[in-house]
């Protein structure tokens, strides 16, 4: 515009940008609904097969008191934090970065760290399919070492007592590694697909879109089954499990405290790690969820109820799965402390090899691994909905919140393709099992280990960390607690301000630089991984957090003025109101009252840096 038309109007009206609501976006039918969503999300396989591994290996019940503090002082702060974001902008962990659009880059970095977890966890809980479909054989295939696949390291269990030799191999071992995943020597060597375990993971995503196909309504009315279920057959399992002789030694195993280990600062690292994967903050799921609960639902009792919850499904699932390691222990004359292992070890060869010395271990088997599958298939449905939604939608650990997430995620960010969501959602889905087909190969195994290994647990640290500055000191913890004044008709204690201010940054700080210095190296079945793949796997890490600042970048090369100017503008709110009109209106006399900041206006993201 020339000088002289400028002078002629020195000053516009300043014209706040807005953002177009959509109407249609959905809500939970029940409170009861978003609980046990909220449960599907924040239960999952890790409770079973990761909690209990990491309690013994890190000082038994000694584990509990650094687990507990990681979950007081971050866990809770950061699941109550996502809680109130999502309910009070009604919007998908992408639109929650309006708070303060510069930091936009940390919700890309969501969307594609929940991408990885849902491609190698989708097949995780395939695993499970292919497990089930031997518990109808009339002899497992895992019993004993007369199979065409066992070698000649094979060696029974049952009453096999202490050995000196070392390169000996179970019979679930070998089912497992040589029949079902059909392992190569190495992630070098990827061979062909394994067709059964495509097939599994093809009836995986077959039931993950089922249940996310009619969005929030089919994940509402799904989780009535597949979050109480596993319960009962947890608890099925529970009374099986310490009925068997030699239960109590491994429960004893389990719990004894080893005081000294608190000592280590590996197990403050270990306590942190597991509450980022069992309360679930920093992966958008949360802010999802909670985007489609009630305006004025009250969070907070909603957050004491899901953690206390979580902590006790960790616990309760140690004594299920200790009780029958202490019964293998008794069996076969080997210390529980051999016996005892984590992840997927746990749950397709230990596990297994205690069953097979049961009565009816077909019967054991087909409830322990239906339970694995409801506890995964709800966590990847959770996260997809939301996702595309927002981009993925449910709950199984993970599958099916993670699939909500991601699906909510696009439609809040393109919502033309709303009217198409049931398109859209087949396709994410159809995309991601084309994505997660290279880890149904003979190398497969290697690839999910890797993801599992690299892809999240330093990224949503520092996603959480980018949140809770960004509330805290960017848009001004005041300003959040004037909104959920508004929201809930009180202000938090000035406990939350302290905790969301200073002693969860400091905390996230800790973990992340513990996290990393202590990152083992990775391995599976005692195989080491080559140099260049444990750099692709610091680059999968890379690629999701590297989006934070390239986003910052970004606006700085879109900068229409100074560039101090530019990158102030975007740390101002975007259209920071609730979805409800009469909310709206309400909050911005609200605001107005309370003399809060102003939002962005249009000349702001007139670049279109920020839209």
């Amino acid at each position: 515009m020339p000088k002289a038309n400028r002078d002629e109007n020195p000053k516009q009206p300043r014209k706040e940008k807005r953002i177009v609501r959509d109407g249609k976006r959905g809500r939970w039918k029940s409170k009861h609904e978003f609980i046990l969503s909220l449960l599907g999300y924040a239960i999952g396989i890790g409770n079973v097969w990761r909690f209990p591994y990491l309690c013994y290996r890190s000082g038994g019940a000694a584990f509990l008191i650094p687990y507990m503090l990681m979950v007081i002082v971050a866990g809770v702060p950061l699941f109550y934090l996502e809680l109130l974001i999502g309910q009070f902008s009604s919007t998908g962990c992408t639109g929650m970065y309006r708070l303060a659009p510069l930091f936009r880059g940390a919700g890309i970095a969501q969307v594609i760290v929940n991408f990885f977890c849902v491609c190698y966890y989708s097949v995780l809980i395939s695993y499970p399919i292919r497990m089930i479909s031997y518990c109808f054989f009339k002899k497992v295939p895992w019993q004993d070492c007369n199979n065409p696949w066992n070698t000649n390291h094979c060696v029974s269990m049952q009453g096999m007592g202490p050995r000196n030799q070392t390169d000996f191999k179970t019979p679930s071992d070998e089912f497992f590694n040589l029949e079902v995943l059909r392992l190569s020597k190495g992630i070098a060597e990827l061979g062909s697909i394994v067709w059964p375990q495509w097939i599994s993971l093809l009836i995986t995503w077959t039931i993950v879109y089922a249940c996310l196909a009619g969005g929030i309504k089919t994940v509402g009315k799904v989780v009535y089954f597949t979050v109480p279920f596993p319960y009962l057959l947890l608890l099925i399992l529970f009374g099986r499990g310490v009925t068997l002789p030699g239960s109590w030694m491994g429960i004893k195993f389990f719990l004894y405290p080893e005081w000294h280990r608190l000592l280590d600062v590996k197990v403050w690292t270990d306590a942190a790690i597991q509450m980022f994967f069992g309360m679930g903050p920093g992966w958008g799921g949360l802010v999802n969820m909670a985007s489609f609960s009630d305006f004025r639902n009250k969070a907070k009792s909603d957050t004491y109820l899901i953690i206390a919850i979580n902590v006790f499904t960790s616990i309760f699932a140690g004594f299920v799965v200790f009780s029958v390691l202490g019964f293998l222990s008794y069996k076969s004359g080997v210390p529980v402390a051999n016996v005892a292992t984590g992840g997927a070890s746990l749950a397709f060869v230990t596990y297994p090899e205690a069953i097979t010395m049961m009565p009816v271990p077909q019967l054991w088997g087909l409830l322990f691994y239906v339970m694995l599958f409801l506890l995964g298939v709800d966590t990847v449905v959770s996260f997809l909905s939301e996702r595309i939604l927002s981009i993925l939608l449910f709950h199984s650990y993970c599958q099916f919140v993670q699939l909500e997430a991601i699906t909510s995620s696009i439609l809040d960010e393109l919502r033309v393709l709303r009217k198409y969501k049931y398109l859209l959602t087949m396709f994410a889905c159809l995309f991601l099992f084309l994505s997660s087909t290279i880890m149904c190969t003979n190398g497969g195994m290697f690839i999910v280990q890797l993801f599992d290994w690299y892809s999240s647990s330093l990224s949503v640290c520092a996603i959480c960390f980018v949140e809770v500055i960004m509330v805290s000191w960017v848009y001004g913890v005041k300003n959040f607690m004037l909104d959920v004044e508004f929201m809930l008709g009180k202000r938090p204690s000035l406990y939350w301000r302290i905790l969301w201010q200073w002693v969860t940054p400091l905390v996230l700080i800790f973990i992340f630089i513990m996290t990393a210095i202590f990152m083992r190296t990775i391995t599976y079945n005692n195989i080491p991984y080559p140099t260049w793949a444990v750099a692709l796997g610091w680059g999968i890490c890379a690629s999701s957090v590297i989006f934070i600042p390239l986003y910052i970048l970004y606006i700085m090369i879109r900068k229409r003025a100074t560039l101090c100017s530019s990158l102030r503008r975007r740390l101002k709110p975007m259209d920071w109101t609730p979805a409800d009109p009469d909310d709206r209106a309400a909050y911005e006399a609200f605001r107005r009252e309370h003399d809060m900041p102003g939002f962005m206006s249009e000349s702001d993201t007139a670049t279109g840096a920020a839209k």
